[in-house]
């Protein structure tokens, strides 16, 4: 059910579109869904764009839809007394000091500077900007200072993650095209009318990796770090240990060009073993137009496997990971590649949605060409495709569900951006979809099922304050932070283990809730959770209770 209007989530996407087909009118918004507050319960944040070139239909159009700029809403959701949500957000944009104007992407979280409080990095289509958190519902723009402009990049989607463990969080940047308005391309359709180009009109642009100095500083790492050369055009990012290694690995999707697997070398470097482990090119060794990816261990054998979604006719793909970074494609034998040769997948991401112990998948579908049935018809954006649900069998196979999944799934929209998080903290994942020049919608879940969880969120104690093995939501003072990366084995009595990782990142332009929700079925006993810390340390917590949050407090487990 999308709740977006109702529960004050009023925002519509301007993607500047003139009639003169500027590519960049078809790659945003991203959103984030994070917890800004430190009240627990997750908020959200979503990329706007503006007018492209100087049309003068288009500034007018602009101008009347008033101030167009990034937007931050607060999450005020009500428990009520029968144990009922009621969801409620209010835009606090102007309270937070945010006023980005500029042309949005993406947008990524983290705690860059370790003092408790989420941060937000926004990508856009002439540099990106950096928002530090204030911890008091504000934020400060600290790009300048801290080095991390991308200075001339159009980035889409970017990263947070701590690939040489110490402790303090990098930034990898994905950097799409070398794109400008007075050097924009014309292309026509197989009708002979103008449409929007294919990414090979113009050049790549070098992604960036951005190493965390510890002191409010990046240092841009780039050329020593990416052995071989960070060529794009990226669109797609999931940091995750792909080898089983311990250390954090680096997946990117790239658009009509070999996608790439960089794995971390343990020495502040990564090699990319995309070629030789099965997952940079498609079966007839053409690369593929790739958008969106997320890693997951769908087939719950102890390895992130990962999903790409592609262009139409490509189909997305299921790369199947064998535990130590090879990939076997199994899109066709999944089932998850047919339904998806009329779609272009955009924002992606596994979750438990029935809570039954096994990944399921949503994707975001949108058009990059015209829809000729949807132009016939007098449609001004003839891209939109319906969304798709699959439920995951356990048996290494997916079925679409969404033609019962919900009349949302009927909605033909511009997909892009997709957030991924339990918005109602009621135990279940939720979705924020963000659709290009269309509505944010908020698909809230509400699969009738009995099944029991867990919900973990694991932190560090950044700042050498001990805290309880549950202190709930951060407050000032408490100074820690999201581990994410993080590695979670749950043990169940009398059941197969499951693996979890706690992740912001994968999906489109986007960030997701980083604490793990874990579906148990029937089961009524508790599990213990040993979890692998990006440090490396491993401990055990036993007993953890069902059907509630518990937050793990690296340092207060068992070793």
């Amino acid at each position: 059910m999308d709740v977006a209007q109702t529960s004050g989530l009023t925002f519509t996407h301007f993607n500047g579109m003139s009639g003169h087909f500027y590519y960049p009118e078809i790659m945003g918004p991203g959103v984030a869904l994070f917890d800004f507050d430190n009240d627990g319960d997750l908020d959200i944040y979503v990329t706007q764009g503006q007018p492209l070139g100087s049309d003068p239909a288009v500034l007018q159009a602009a101008a009347a839809r008033g101030t167009l700029k990034d937007h931050l809403f607060r999450n005020d959701t009500v428990v009520n007394p029968d144990g009922t949500r009621t969801i409620r957000f209010t835009d606090v944009t102007d309270q937070s000091g945010i006023d980005i104007r500029t042309y949005g992407m993406g947008v990524a979280v983290g705690d860059f500077d370790n003092d408790g409080f989420v941060d937000i990095y926004r990508t856009g289509l002439n540099g990106a900007v950096l928002l530090h958190n204030n911890g008091d519902g504000t934020f400060t723009d600290v790009t300048k200072q801290a080095g991390v402009g991308d200075a001339n990049g159009w980035s889409v989607s970017a990263t947070f993650f701590d690939y040489d463990r110490d402790g303090w969080l990098d930034l990898f940047v994905g950097n799409y095209l070398i794109y400008s308005i007075a050097g924009d391309v014309q292309c026509l359709s197989v009708t002979g009318r103008r449409d929007y180009c294919p990414p090979n009109s113009y050049r790549a642009q070098p992604s960036r990796l951005f190493h965390n100095r510890g002191d409010g500083t990046f240092e841009d790492v780039t050329a020593k770090a990416l052995l071989g050369g960070a060529y794009g055009p990226a669109l797609g990012a999931s940091a995750a240990d792909f080898n089983n290694d311990g250390w954090i690995d680096l997946y990117v999707a790239n658009d009509s060009q070999p996608n790439q697997l960089w794995i971390n070398q343990h020495n502040g470097t990564f090699r990319d073993t995309a070629f030789l482990a099965g997952a940079a090119v498609g079966g007839t060794g053409e690369a593929e137009a790739s958008m969106g990816v997320d890693a997951g261990d769908v087939d719950n054998d102890g390895d992130e496997d990962l999903i790409v979604t592609n262009w139409l006719d490509q189909m997305n793909v299921l790369y199947v990971n064998d535990g130590t970074g090879n990939f076997e494609d199994r899109r066709g034998p999944s089932g998850l590649g047919a339904p998806s040769l009329a779609k272009t997948g955009f924002g992606a991401g596994w979750f438990d949605v029935d809570r039954d112990g096994w990944l399921d998948l949503f994707v975001a579908n949108g058009g990059v060409a015209t829809i000729e049935a949807q132009a016939r018809a007098h449609d001004p954006f003839p891209l939109k495709m319906t969304p798709q649900l699959y439920r995951n069998t356990g048996a290494g196979k997916f079925e679409d569900v969404s033609s019962r999944a919900g009349s949302v799934f009927k909605i033909a929209d511009v997909g892009r951006g997709v957030a991924f998080g339990d918005i109602d903290n009621d135990g279940d994942v939720d979705i924020v979809v963000a659709n290009d020049n269309g509505p944010l919608r908020l698909l809230v879940n509400n699969h009738p099922n009995q099944n029991h969880w867990v919900g973990l969120r694991v932190v560090g104690d950044v700042r050498g304050v001990r805290l309880q093995a549950d202190p709930g939501p951060a407050k000032a003072g408490h100074h820690v932070r999201d581990m994410v990366g993080a590695r979670l084995q749950i043990i169940r009595p009398g059941a197969p283990t499951l693996w979890r990782r706690s992740r912001a990142d994968g999906s489109y332009a986007s960030a997701n809730d980083p604490r793990v929700l874990v579906g148990l079925g029937a089961s009524t006993v508790a599990p213990t959770i040993k979890v692998t810390w990006p440090s490396g340390q491993v401990e055990t917590f036993a007993n953890v209770m069902l059907d509630r949050y518990t937050t793990l407090v690296e340092g207060s487990g068992s070793r």
